[in-house]
């Protein structure tokens, strides 16, 4: 690469980690220990969890399904309910040609969603439609919802009961920190959970390190 491009690539990095740095700062620490004590919740009272997202979003809602399901709860008897919502893609397909694209979530809660389950809606801008749906109808039953969401928030910030805002205009960095939230999230509800659990001992990896090998 030419000397203009090396300082291009070096500032932007730069300037990617800063602003990074700076909206964890700002990240609304009390709305995610609420998240935590939902999902605590949930678990306690064995209700359904369900998540979704479109495109990025919808990877990170995969995301953290699997690392709830799996990493949370790996050794213990009693599991976590989550299913996400933007993993059959059958169901996804059918509802979008045969109803609309809008709907794609909201249908199939009214398959399995209960009240007292617990519904997370992630929308970067928060104006999903198919997920404002999907939270409008949960509200309707009496579930609980939360919105995980950037920008401004948007209308998912005001619809669902519960919000966590990352508060920067840049699609990327709110993808980046809502994954994060996700981790941080897991991880407590994993020390949580598993507190009476031995680690193994120095021969072998712990349980944090090896149900996380891929």
């Amino acid at each position: 690469m030419s000397n203009d491009i090396d300082t291009f690539v070096n500032e932007h990095i730069q300037n990617y980690l800063n602003d990074l740095k700076e909206t964890i700062d700002k990240l609304p620490v009390e709305k995610m220990e609420k998240l935590f004590s939902l999902l605590m919740d949930a678990y306690n009272n064995r209700n359904q969890i369900f998540v979704m997202g479109n495109g990025g979003s919808g990877a990170t809602a995969s995301h953290f399904m699997v690392d709830i399901n799996k990493y949370t709860c790996y050794e213990l008897d009693k599991k976590f309910r989550m299913i996400c919502l933007n993993d059959n893609g059958p169901s996804i397909s059918a509802y979008a040609n045969d109803v609309c694209y809008e709907d794609v979530f909201m249908e199939q809660l009214k398959n399995f969603l209960k009240p007292g389950d617990l519904v997370i809606g992630i929308s970067s801008s928060g104006n999903s439609e198919n997920v404002l749906r999907a939270i409008d109808y949960a509200n309707e039953i009496g579930a609980k919802t939360v919105g995980l969401v950037g920008f401004d928030g948007g209308k998912l910030k005001y619809v669902s009961r519960y919000s966590i805002v990352v508060p920067v205009y840049d699609m990327q960095k709110i993808e980046d920190l809502h994954l994060v939230i996700s981790h941080i999230t897991i991880q407590g509800l994993y020390k949580v959970l598993n507190k009476k659990l031995r680690w193994k001992n120095e021969q072998n990896l712990p349980c944090e390190t090896r149900l996380h090998k891929i």
